[in-house]
């Protein structure tokens, strides 16, 4: 046994789970503070933002900071209108997806309710598969509700703390830097700690029907990983096709043709733009991250509750996962305090050191923070559960496990800082290569992308090799959960991109002064970085887990040993391989195509609504929101769809070698194909921002804005932003959700699956 009695353990979880969501309130907190006096709004919102005019402007601040609060209003209820109406459709798919949980797993054994011998451990005695049926849609309902919510929150969160940046930018970069990281702190740590918390009492719960049956109680728990992942998928898809939407046809009808700035209030397109920032990358992001911490939770649960943990009902040991993440919010309580407190950011220079320093400082505490569980929780020496036979393992090869994919996500995040950030070569080159014109651009860019794949593929490997040599399958799903122990940092650091870039619109739809517009700008390049930074980590662990869950479904259904030279596995690992390029097609046509509409109707408001372009009449943005709106919820279902039945077709009707096939082709290609999609969209959006700032003597040989290799550098940008914020993200999330589902659906498969074979 470790050190860590039971008692203490179940103290300890909720503990640093409610710490976590105190902490966010008191961030919360601290960024309404900047206030709002006099309650101009009729509907009682005392959200008004107007603060005591602000001597930066002289009169016309107060009018400045009502425009501000307009315009964060417009942003917020198109944001939440725009999510309720996902979240109405999403309601139905949940409904059906239950039921289809429900009669597939209480088929296995034809609905009865007698106990069975378990599965793993012959000799006693597990709850009916009816149960597991029942639990696991259950745990399902709660994994939905979990991640909607996550995505949810950090939407409210974001609009709530835009016009807050901007407000504080009249201060100078530090105390905006300060608002927009606090804000983002906020989403990290709610998201953390629900995830914690609801993981936590719901196998609580379960543990009152399913008493000694761990087994059964672990197993019914992945339902919990499957909600989260599938509301993510539609939340990403579905958010990023309305961001991109709005985006490429803001940018191409007003930056390019009207020559007109980004963010203009003239432009048609521009609410819609920065709603999308929101949905998209926030909501979106939000339900993203909570599915892979999910999931590796569950991967690591499982594959326990099969070993002597689960047979020897160590509970302290069993819990590990969870302590793991307990501390996660400790030490990135500790990590954001050095941020907001500590150290001030005096200028321009210091905001992505700073940023890249939290990513040290909480890798660095949680090394020392992992060591500490992995002593006092787990016993000195234990046996893992490795394809049908015994490994024995010590604690210190857990904690390096753990370690080894807490760096590796370090190593994921610098590699992708130094491919997508203007500070290095890399984005460099591909501005400088703007002077040639748009096809040179999209030929270094796409260079660019492919390139970048090769370090994080070798942190992968590296950490998959040493993770499994050392425990198995367990080595590996703890590894991805070292890798998303830090998630809070990770999110705050994220969430702070889409807050600042929303700043920087506010800033100048609301007509404030070219130096404002130059604070949020650089704290929006800063952004654009940690966002890719966010998508490497998402990617990064995204092929752990899909590798832990792949070993837990290949050990629940009952394969021996996936041989790649029999032809139903072969067969199975080339279609998985396509798979993700299927996807992305969809993705990419579905942006396409409502860009092409988004653009048609801001050229149809420029032509016809007469003054538009002298500032005298207002555009029409509802129309541009309702565009993207419909555009989006009508695309996301086909992708959605695809990767949902993919398992289910393969398990059914070719079986579960097959299907192990086709995890394996879909996470070796996706994963390549996200990474590379990833930073070449956000190479490109960053050589633009690189030529607009024109900070240095390079960057102004290329030209003020509207220069010709200006204009270069913003048809790559357009090009670049469905694959980094569409596609690229949402490629991980195939990923993994076909791994869970797999693993869900497991016991159906390996009863009755394959039904081609049988009667060939």
């Amino acid at each position: 046994m470790g050190s860590l009695s039971e008692a203490v353990t179940q103290v300890l979880i909720p503990v640093c789970a409610l710490v976590g969501i105190g902490f966010a309130l008191i961030q919360w907190f601290l960024v309404s503070k900047v206030r709002v006096s006099n309650d101009t709004g009729s509907n009682g919102y005392s959200d008004r933002l107007i603060e005591e005019a602000e001597a930066e402007e002289g009169v016309d601040s107060l009018e400045v900071t009502i425009k501000c609060a307009e315009i964060q209003t417009a942003i917020s209820v198109g944001a939440t209108s725009f999510l309720f109406t996902q979240y109405k459709y999403l309601s139905v798919f949940v409904g059906v997806f239950s039921a289809i949980i429900f009669l597939f797993l209480g088929s296995v054994k034809g609905f009865s309710t007698k106990s069975e011998p378990c599965t793993y451990n012959k000799g006693n005695i597990c709850k009916p598969a009816l149960a597991n049926a029942l639990f696991t849609t259950i745990a399902f309902l709660l994994g939905a509700f979990t991640s909607t919510l996550s995505g949810f929150l950090g939407m409210k969160i974001a609009t709530y703390a835009n016009a807050r940046t901007t407000l504080e930018a009249r201060k100078g970069v530090g105390k905006a830097f300060i608002a927009a990281f606090r804000s983002g702190a906020v989403m990290g740590f709610l998201l953390a700690a629900n995830g914690l918390l609801v993981l936590y009492v719901s196998i609580n719960l379960f543990k009152l029907y399913y008493g000694d049956d761990w087994e059964g109680l672990y197993e019914s728990i992945t339902g919990y990983g499957l909600g989260g992942s599938s509301m993510a998928l539609f939340g990403r898809v579905g958010g990023g096709i309305y961001t991109k939407a709005a985006d490429v046809g803001a940018d191409l009808v007003g930056k390019v043709e009207r020559n007109i700035p980004e963010d203009d209030p003239r432009n048609p397109a521009v609410i819609a733009d920065n709603v999308g920032d929101n949905v998209g990358d926030i909501a979106g992001m939000g339900s993203d991250l909570f599915g892979s911490y999910a999931e590796s939770s569950c991967a690591a649960l499982f594959v326990a509750s099969i070993s002597s943990f689960g047979i020897g009902h160590d509970y302290t040991a069993m819990s590990y996962p969870l302590i793991i993440s307990s501390m996660g919010i400790v030490v990135c309580l500790i990590t954001t305090i050095f941020a907001t407190d500590l150290f001030e950011i005096k200028s321009v220079s210091e905001i992505e050191p700073s940023l890249k320093r939290q990513l040290i400082i909480s890798t660095v505490l949680m090394t020392a923070g992992i060591a500490m569980v992995s002593f006092f929780a787990l016993p000195s020496e234990f046996t893992l559960f490795n394809f049908g036979t015994e490994m024995t393992v010590k604690h210190w090869h857990i904690f390096f496990c753990v370690a080894i994919g807490l760096w590796a996500g370090l190593v994921i995040g610098y590699t992708t800082e130094y491919y997508t950030s203007n500070a290095y070569s890399p984005v460099r080159d591909v501005a400088d290569s703007c002077r040639t014109g748009a096809a040179t651009n999209v030929i270094f860019g796409l260079a660019l992308g492919y390139k970048s794949v090769i370090i994080p593929i070798f942190a992968i490997a590296v950490s998959i090799y040493v993770s499994f040599s050392l425990a198995a399958m367990y080595g590996i799903a703890v590894a991805a959960l070292g890798m998303l122990s830090t998630i809070a940092t990770g999110l705050a650091i994220d969430a702070y991109g889409p807050i600042s870039d929303n700043a920087g619109g506010i800033a100048e739809m609301a007509g404030m002064s070219h130096k404002i517009r130059e604070t949020t700008d650089a704290l929006d390049a800063a952004g654009n970085t940690t966002a890719a930074i966010g998508k490497g980590f998402a990617i990064g662990s995204a092929a752990l887990v899909s590798l832990a869950l792949f070993g837990a479904y290949v050990s629940r259904a009952g394969i021996k040993t996936v041989d790649v030279l029999t032809p139903k596995v072969f067969i199975g690992l080339i279609v998985g391989a396509m798979l993700p390029y299927w996807f992305s097609a969809m993705t990419m046509k579905s942006v396409g195509k409502a860009a092409l509409k988004m653009v048609e109707e801001v050229r149809r408001q420029f032509n016809t609504i007469p003054g538009l372009m002298e500032g005298r009449a207002k555009p029409d943005y509802a129309t541009c929101v309702k565009i993207s709106t419909d555009a989006s919820l009508r695309e996301m279902i086909p992708p959605g769809a695809l990767v949902l039945l993919t398992p289910l077709i393969a398990g059914t009707f070719f079986g579960v070698e097959t299907l192990a096939g086709v995890l394996a082709g879909s996470l070796v290609s996706g994963v390549q194909v996200a990474i590379s999609a990833s930073n070449t969209g956000g190479a490109w959006d960053n050589a633009k921002k690189y030529i607009e700032a024109g900070v240095s003597e390079h960057a102004k040989s290329l030209g003020p804005k509207g220069s010709d290799a200006h204009k270069a550098a913003v048809i790559g940008d357009t090009v670049g932003d469905p694959l980094k914020d569409t596609s690229g993200p949402s490629l991980n999330i195939l990923i993994k959700l076909m791994a869970v589902e797999s693993l869900v659906f497991a016991p159906f498969f390996a009863t009755h699956g394959g039904l081609l074979f049988k009667f060939l």
